[in-house]
């Protein structure tokens, strides 16, 4: 069955795009939960006056989102932490921990949008990403110092 995608479906495609799909899944995911429509000659004409004006809707977001990156690839945060006799942290830093010290700096920034690598479990310089939009990711300097 042939769906033109109405939100951008991760490994599937982007808004806009006419996908081929098993029927079982366009009539149970995609069309019950309005991520697409049936491709017939009218809903492609619909879609492609919808496709014009949220691609402008899109590329406003993308902009915005590379504004605030390029806000936050100015701030450096600092987290002192307790470290053993070996200069070990005795946990990891949480992204709760990241987000908090964010809202010291005054930046708001929700906990799902942090890309971390791998666990912060050594003192040291970090880079995180933030992920704003599809196509923008900011990148923050994190300090993690021991506690004195």
């Amino acid at each position: 069955m042939n769906i033109i995608l109405m939100e951008n479906v991760e490994k599937l495609g982007q808004v806009g795009d006419v996908v081929k799909v098993k029927n079982g899944y366009a009539r149970n995911y995609l069309l019950p939960r309005q991520l697409g429509v049936a491709a017939t000659p009218g809903n492609t004409k619909r879609i492609e006056k919808e496709k014009v004006k949220r691609l402008a809707i899109y590329e406003a977001e993308r902009k915005e989102a590379e504004l605030k990156a390029e806000q936050l690839s100015k701030v450096s945060l600092t987290i002192a932490v307790e470290v053993n006799d070996q200069e070990k942290l005795y946990g990891a830093i949480s992204e709760s921990d990241i987000i908090e010290a964010m809202h010291k700096e005054g930046q708001q920034i929700d906990k799902k949008h942090l890309v971390i690598e791998k666990p912060i479990d050594d003192l040291g310089n970090f880079e995180i990403g933030v992920k704003l939009h599809p196509q923008v990711i900011a990148k923050i300097r994190l300090w993690v110092t021991k506690k004195s």
